[in-house]
């Protein structure tokens, strides 16, 4: 989650004014009328008067709900649905064709390994050329060295990650391999729960919050086999860069943030400390950390991945997610941490395929031309991007987004996260937040409580109308090309719950970032993973690494 707009902040004065009705049960004509304002109504005086004993006696019932402590992972009485009306889940089959990539040798110095992919580690891990508590000790060092400079760490997780390393070589040594992710070092953002480790969500208030059970990804991830030696930072409640700690730094900019929310993920695995991490994104912040460090991030479906365990910031929107170093290894961790756990209402049980070998030109591709062109600090790169497509033999049809208001959408965002911490709101517990500007968590939070409950599903029916033109749009693509930020790419297809694959289209050494984004359509990650993979095979973007953090 990045900053949101201001436009749609409402005076701190009317959240005073109703506070204090509603704790004095009575309601005045002035009251009311600074009310209507902010909701749009132009009522007659006879109008209000009438008004005002049912506003009155409706004040008990609020105050009785307003007084009954809700946890953050108690979701309301709705789900969110990505699936349009006659969407048809995609055909089971293969789930995922790949194999350890032949020949990887082991390099004389171990700390080339530090940029090596899930893929290669994998395929040494299983040839026993190396093992994992190598491995782990390699990040675990790393993460020590480096975390000071970039910001980035929360938690060393060493006694929980050895023991895993230990657990993995046995099984190995045994013969029993349990696929592509056993024994492969990796980080979580710190909002995913552990148990008998902190879960700080990126701010002091919650920095000595204990958990007694893991997140569904993270057993997940450990019943793969994958090794957890760090919780990593998160601005503050999932927005921005900035922690409690500090700001997370760019391994290509040390002076410069990561972006966020998911800010130690992407940096962690930009600078070489783990092979991969999980993040999450509510709007943009998979995406946006991974475009400004140069690592590949895969936001999936909504409803692909259980998010029990995880902060809840806006049930009908947050996702979890990989970044990595390649479209391949983002499908990889899919693979083991997709689908429902019984808890999570949202999360679907859906197939998942994916094809390393798929030949582009087999995938039917769209491209955003207007807005890869009207992107002007990345127009070059785009268009360069595009020409690398086409040379692989992909047809690229030209297409437009569906021209529909985006500002109403804004408010499905902060109405959910503001009753996500709305005892956290009344506590003034916001107030020990580092950020305190007008777009930070606590004035947006103070502000939504004056959005009206009307405006909030007239804006979910104004998804619905977006879902059905996205659905349209994509109807005959497989996937669609897109900048990461230019034009409304990015809000829409979080909207309407469409999974993206954002990867690196060029050189970073300058310090700009440069990415571009793949959109598959619903439950069909697997054609954005293969049209992101084979641009990645023709390049080498990926494989940059930081010079400051490089071996």
């Amino acid at each position: 989650m990045n900053a949101i707009p201001p436009g749609l902040c409402l005076a701190a004065l009317l959240w005073t004014t109703a506070t204090w009705a509603a704790e004095t049960n009575t309601v005045t004509r002035t009251d009311l009328a600074g009310a209507l304002r902010v909701a749009g109504l132009p009522f007659t005086d006879a109008e209000q008067s009438q008004m005002l004993p049912s506003i009155e006696r409706r004040l008990t019932a609020l105050a009785e709900l307003r007084g009954r402590p809700f946890p953050n992972a108690l979701a309301p009485a709705f789900t969110f649905d990505p699936r349009p009306p006659g969407f048809l889940l995609p055909r089971g089959g293969e789930p995922v064709v790949w194999e350890p990539p032949a020949m990887v040798s082991l390099p004389e110095n171990r700390e080339v390994l530090a940029f090596a992919s899930v893929a290669e580690l994998a395929a040494l891990i299983r040839a026993r050329k190396i093992t994992s508590l190598e491995l782990t000790e390699l990040s675990l060092a790393r993460l020590k060295r480096h975390g000071p400079t970039l910001h980035c760490v929360v938690t060393l997780t060493e006694e929980r990650g050895r023991a895993a390393a230990r657990r993995a070589d046995a099984e190995i040594g045994s013969g029993r391999w349990r696929g592509p992710l056993h024994g492969i070092p990796y980080g979580a953002k710190d909002l995913l729960a552990t148990a008998e480790t902190p879960t700080t969500w990126g701010a002091s208030p919650f920095t000595n919050q204990m958990f007694a059970s893991d997140a569904t990804v993270i057993r997940r991830l450990e019943e793969a086999g994958a090794v957890l030696v760090a919780k990593l930072s998160l601005g503050e409640l999932a927005m921005g860069d900035t922690w409690f700690g500090g700001l997370t730094r760019n391994p290509w900019q040390p002076d410069k943030g990561s972006s966020g929310s998911s800010a130690g993920s992407a940096a962690a695995v930009a600078a070489g400390l783990v092979p991969f991490a999980l993040g999450s994104e509510t709007l943009g912040s998979i995406v946006s950390p991974a475009t400004v460090c140069g690592v590949t991030g895969l936001r999936p479906t909504f409803g692909r991945i259980s998010r029990t365990g995880a902060m809840t910031l806006c049930w009908t929107l947050d996702k979890l997610g990989p970044l990595a170093r390649s479209a391949e290894d983002c499908a990889l961790i899919l693979d083991a941490i997709r689908g429902p756990d019984g808890q999570d209402t949202a999360a679907i049980a859906a197939p998942f395929r994916f094809d390393v070998t798929r030949p582009l030109k087999s995938l039917r591709l769209g491209v955003l031309q207007d807005d890869l062109e009207g992107d002007t600090d990345h127009r070059t790169n785009h268009l360069a991007a595009l020409e690398v497509l086409r040379g692989l033999g992909a047809e690229l049809r030209p297409v437009i987004l569906p021209d529909l208001p985006s500002g109403p959408l804004w408010m499905i965002l902060e109405v959910e996260a503001a009753a996500a911490f709305d005892q956290f709101t009344r506590d003034n517990r916001d107030d020990q937040l580092v950020q305190q500007g007008p777009g930070n968590w606590p004035n947006l939070f103070r502000s939504a409580h004056l959005i009206p409950a009307v405006d909030y599903v007239q804006a979910s029916r104004l998804r619905t109308e977006l879902m059905a033109a996205m659905s349209a749009l994509l109807r005959d693509l497989d996937v669609l090309i897109a900048p990461a930020w230019a034009g409304n790419a990015l809000l829409f297809s979080n909207m309407s719950g469409h999974p993206c694959v954002v990867v690196p289209t060029g050189d970073k050494a300058g310090g700009a970032p440069v990415s571009l984004c793949f959109l598959g359509g619903i439950f069909d990650e697997g054609s954005a993973l293969e049209a992101a993979a084979a641009y990645q095979r023709a390049t080498a973007w990926h494989r940059q690494r930081p010079p400051q953090f490089a071996p």
